[in-house]
């Protein structure tokens, strides 16, 4: 039976150039992998998934749960970034494809925002994933493991702003948690 995969971390732990290693293993093999990535992340463009370390693919852009209907059955595998921008339907439509169509689907993406609550669809991947895997970074100030993202403006700490915000990755840094709680007492 195919699996659900959850792969998450905090941010710039090269979740999306695991993504791109694992879709360039399965083209190696000779087999057809499927790169995803919701509508609302252009970051790079419409179709296009990159990593921080320069590397990057072309992908197809998901608004909505009918666009994942049009994946070709005879993918062997659907690799997913920034997942956590899903909705819970797609989430449970990937559990389904997985499990109904047998195509293995790993998604990657942030476990929380940066005041420590999930993201709606990594909650429900957490709940869903037949493997949930850690993607493991260092902390930015003090090298523990980061297990937090800590938003700035203006070079201070804050909690405030939309969960969803998009190119601004120097305004996120990868903490661990005592730096976190740190980083509001100043």
């Amino acid at each position: 039976m195919a699996k659900l995969y959850f792969r998450y971390g905090t941010v710039g732990s090269a979740k999306t150039l695991n993504l791109l290693s694992v879709a360039h293993t399965y083209r190696e093999q000779g087999k057809l992998v499927h790169l995803v990535k919701p509508a609302i992340d252009t970051r790079f463009g419409i179709n296009i998934i990159k990593s921080r370390a320069g590397l990057e693919e072309d992908a197809d852009s998901v608004l909505d749960t009918n666009d994942i209907l049009k994946f070709n059955t005879k993918t062997d595998c659907i690799l997913v970034d920034e997942v956590q921008f899903f909705s819970v339907e797609q989430i449970e439509h990937f559990r389904s494809i997985a499990t109904v169509d047998g195509i293995p689907v790993i998604c990657y993406g942030l476990r929380t925002d940066f005041r420590t609550a999930l993201f709606p669809a990594s909650k429900r991947l957490l709940e869903l994933a037949d493997s949930i895997e850690e993607v493991k970074n260092v902390c930015h100030y003090c090298n523990n493991k980061s297990t937090m993202n800590l938003k700035h403006i203006d070079g201070k700490a804050t909690k405030d702003g939309p969960s969803v915000e998009l190119g601004a990755e120097e305004k996120y840094f990868p903490v661990c948690f005592s730096c976190f709680v740190g980083a509001f007492d100043e």
